[in-house]
């Protein structure tokens, strides 16, 4: 049994994700996705003949907004529980988050819990062992495959999910690593109407500012805000120094960190997961270490987690294991 999975785990550490994204099943919700993915993407060649100064602004202030919720709501302080907000303001930071497109709390937490537990291996969302475009993009297309790893036990009511007409806000299957979330009415709410939210910015966009604000505010903003995202999981995990012994692939990479609020410094990220702060030198730049430090001094940040210096030297002398390469193609 242990030579059939060494075996399988060699074969698709061996594959070019190309080979595996044309030989996977495709789900429902793969092509929901993909045709949505294709969609936002084509529409933004329309940009050029819809500019103004207005619409660009719109989509900078929106990327940035939304990456900021990212940051510092659904990663450090849902995921990773770095610190303690006031329930509205916990609330009012995870909706401006929702509006990025990547995902409702309970299954983007839930999806980066996963990648934490199953770092870099094959049970991994978004693995880089699979190559960098997979890492990057496809594995958004593979909720298949992503039930039969992360949520193993629901993969056999994956036939009868795929049956459901509301696939659209279901990823891969009923993840148990978010009660925390799952026992809020919230992000319940939010998981169940998920899409619904950005589809009411939309309209609120449109009616503002027709089609051009539609293409700069949804489209390019979205396309913009998920490339960069996407980075952490991708170019982190490959490009970039490792000041510390992880055994994983985090790399800091200082170009990430600048577009992404701070989240380019990936290796502190690995080696300190429940650090609010990720730039631990002065010249780190960390835009949401800022913003949390802003929200202590006001007294809204409470129980702010942050390494101690024997923390971090006892991170500096440990022992560095092998570890996969990932595979670049």
């Amino acid at each position: 049994m242990e030579e059939a999975s060494k075996e399988e785990s060699k074969e698709m550490v061996m594959n070019s994700p190309s080979r595996l994204f044309k030989r996977k099943k495709w789900t429902k919700f793969d092509k929901n996705v993909a045709f949505y993915f294709l969609l936002l993407h084509l529409l933004c060649i329309l940009a050029p003949f819809y500019f103004s100064w207005t619409c660009l602004f719109l989509s900078l202030g929106l990327a940035n907004l939304t990456g900021m919720g990212i940051s510092v709501s659904y990663h450090r302080n849902l995921a990773h529980r770095s610190f303690k907000l006031p329930k509205w303001l916990e609330y009012s930071l995870a909706y401006i988050a929702a509006h990025a497109i990547q995902g409702d709390p309970i299954d983007w937490v839930s999806t980066h819990r996963c990648h934490h537990r199953f770092v870099d291996s094959e049970r991994d969302p978004h693995s880089p062992i699979y190559g960098f475009w997979f890492s990057q993009m496809t594995w958004f297309f593979d909720s298949y495959n992503l039930t039969r790893k992360v949520c193993p036990n629901y993969f056999n009511n994956f036939q009868k999910v795929e049956r459901n007409a509301f696939m659209f806000y279901m990823k891969h299957g009923y993840a148990d690593n978010v009660t925390d979330l799952e026992k809020q009415r919230f992000y319940r709410f939010i998981h169940k109407t998920y899409w619904l939210h950005p589809l009411a910015l939309s309209l609120l966009l449109y009616a503002i500012g027709g089609l051009p604000f539609i293409i700069w505010g949804m489209c390019v903003r979205f396309v913009i805000s998920l490339h960069f995202t996407s980075m952490i999981n991708s170019v982190c995990h490959i490009w970039g120094n490792q000041p510390w012994n992880t055994g994983d692939l985090s790399k800091n990479n200082w170009i990430v960190a600048i577009f992404t609020f701070g989240e380019g410094w990936h290796n502190n990220h690995h080696a300190f997961e429940y650090s609010a702060r990720h730039g631990h030198e002065w010249w780190q730049i960390d835009y949401g270490w800022y913003i949390i430090k802003f929200l202590q001094v006001i007294g809204f940040a409470t129980n702010v987690k942050l390494p101690s210096e024997k923390q971090k030297w006892a991170a500096l002398n440990k022992s560095k294991p092998t570890f996969l390469k990932p595979m670049i193609d």
